[in-house]
């Protein structure tokens, strides 16, 4: 009786959640009712016409499909930052700058439309309690939904 009473109890613990789509505070995640790829191409385009550097662009689906031969719907990680900013990052927290560079993933709902899910920087920055990097990501804050505003105009 009790090894079943425990196999039921263990049975019962491991029961699966549903997935949580922002785990973090300051989690945005915005449905563009764009086309997938032409919003990846514009997203693309308003992070230069903003003034940064894409430093990374990941493409899992891209990997998956040439190693697989698989389909799986569209995504991107958009990593990008600007020389100045990592300045002023570094001077005021060493530690933050694990936290470099900013991400935008987008990635493809059923309907094919674009999702755009990011933290914002003041959240992210904001968690080392350094003033100065405090106010920095403010700013980004700003810069990001001007990159998210220069996108959505594009289509």
């Amino acid at each position: 009786m009790r090894t079943l009473l425990l196999v039921l109890l263990l049975t019962l613990s491991s029961v699966a959640h549903a997935e949580a789509p922002a785990p973090y505070s300051g989690t945005i995640r915005l449905e563009t009712s764009q086309p997938f790829l032409p919003y990846v191409a514009a997203v693309k385009e308003a992070i230069t016409e903003n003034g940064f550097n894409i430093v990374g662009l990941a493409c899992a689906d891209c990997a998956i499909k040439a190693a697989f031969k698989e389909t799986v719907p569209g995504n991107r990680v958009f990593l990008f930052f600007r020389p100045d900013y990592a300045r002023r990052m570094l001077q005021a927290s060493t530690a933050a700058g694990i936290e470099a560079p900013i991400r935008l993933y987008v990635t493809e709902a059923d309907d094919g439309s674009a999702l755009v899910t990011y933290r914002r920087p003041s959240q992210v920055f904001g968690a080392y309690e350094v003033e100065a990097l405090t106010e920095m990501s403010k700013e980004l804050d700003t810069h990001v939904e001007a990159i998210l505003k220069t996108a959505a105009e594009k289509l």
